[in-house]
């Protein structure tokens, strides 16, 4: 099975500890995180709303086809793209595993691939999330704490 993810959601990801915009909306992501944490789940890059907004979409304060959210969406192709190697456009399939997941927290942590999260009314939380060596996200392995203690030491 595949999860569609716009591209910044590729960074949201990696801090995701079981907080957003509404019940709704962090059960769905706590679902796709689970999926994706299993190792069993292809990632596509897709253009516009994602799986994870389905629960956004009919709701009236709906954000996910602002331009600010496209633009979110742009500076994480251009950073992800870079950094991983990979074209990150529409219909891309990722499979995501350790190593991927440790570069990309990697340059999360070091500010590297941020751009996107610029203005984001959850950077305070990103942040406090990276100083805690992603501890409390949902998506970590069977090896959390040697995973984050690499991330920790390489910052």
């Amino acid at each position: 099975m595949t999860i569609r993810l716009r591209p910044h959601h590729l960074l949201c990801m990696l801090t995701f500890v079981g907080e957003g915009y509404n019940p709704a909306f962090v059960q769905n992501f706590e679902s796709a995180i689970s999926r994706i944490a299993a190792g069993n789940e292809t990632i596509e890059i897709v253009e516009g709303p994602d799986d994870l907004c389905a629960p956004l979409l009919t709701t009236p304060d709906c954000h996910c086809n602002n331009a600010s959210v496209a633009d979110r969406d742009r500076h994480a192709t251009d950073a992800l793209g870079d950094l991983l190697h990979l074209p990150i456009q529409p219909k891309t399939q990722i499979k995501l595993d350790q190593q991927m997941l440790d570069t990309m927290r990697k340059a999360f942590a070091a500010g590297q691939i941020r751009k996107a999260c610029v203005g984001c009314q959850w950077s305070p939380l990103c942040d406090d999330i990276v100083s805690n060596c992603f501890q409390r996200t949902r998506l970590l392995n069977k090896d959390t704490a040697a995973a984050t203690n690499r991330i920790h030491l390489r910052t």
